[in-house]
């Protein structure tokens, strides 16, 4: 696995699963990436939820690789017949799924006999994976183009992230990621569309900040509009509140 040589600081996360999708099952890898990620300096950039299916997982997939953006897998890569991940990741990155010598070793030693004949198969990875131990039962993950692959167990997934980002994303451990600011305006009797010439005019004005509007629907309706980002907020929503006052929209502060 290449370390990067500058900091990336955007990662993506892919969870697997029809449980999650069906609802008979809540997820809880979203809110602990997020919060795992911020804690060594990096952002969450996008999170898709899959179906276990092979069509779906190699769609994505195939897309994913060519993003060439970090990305944590949790979920499928186990041994039973809906345990697809690990084959569907093959096919995306045009590889040949082999047996893994290590893999082999890890899953003999943990089961001895009764590793053969199925649970061997989760030796089984594409060719050109690295593994990532496992702590909780000795049975890997692995990476592949940037694309770490975890089980879907909190128990096994979290700490085997933990260990991919202090390992071979070392560069940003020790600068924790900012906290974006965030500040806003609720704009009255103002419809969103009136909104966009305004929007325009200070998104370039401002071009470190990302300006943001959240329509509020029902009888006391209105429009949240305001700022986020790492720059100079104060200043931007200075600006905002007089290019309101300028064209006399009612607003409070949010």
């Amino acid at each position: 696995m290449e370390t990067p040589t500058e900091p990336q600081r955007a990662f993506g996360l892919i969870i697997i699963g029809d449980e999650l999708l069906l609802g008979s099952r809540q997820d809880q890898h979203l809110p602990h990436f997020r919060e795992l990620l911020k804690c060594h300096g990096y952002q969450l950039d996008r999170c898709w939820f899959l179906t276990d299916t092979a069509e779906s997982l190699i769609r994505h997939l195939r897309f994913s690789f060519e993003v060439g953006q970090p990305v944590f897998v949790c979920g499928g890569i186990g041994a039973t017949p809906d345990d697809l991940t690990r084959g569907c990741a093959a096919r995306a990155a045009g590889v040949e799924l082999t047996r893994h010598p290590e893999a082999t070793a890890l899953i003999e030693a943990r089961f001895a006999e009764s590793a053969y004949p199925e649970r061997i198969r989760m030796a089984d990875l594409p060719a050109g994976s690295q593994l990532i131990p496992n702590p909780y039962n000795q049975i890997p993950g692995f990476s592949l183009r940037g694309h770490h692959f975890l089980p879907g167990f909190p128990e096994m997934a979290w700490p085997m992230a933990r260990w991919v980002l202090d390992t071979h994303y070392p560069q940003a451990t020790d600068q924790p990621l900012q906290t974006l600011k965030e500040q806003s305006v609720r704009v009255y009797d103002t419809p969103e569309s009136s909104l966009i010439p305004l929007m325009l005019e200070l998104s370039k004005q401002f071009p470190d900040m990302k300006m943001f509007s959240l329509p509020h629907l029902g009888e006391e309706g209105y429009v949240e509009l305001g700022f986020r980002g790492e720059g100079d907020i104060e200043t931007a929503m200075e600006a905002l509140r007089k290019a309101l006052d300028s064209r006399m929209m009612a607003y409070q502060q949010g």
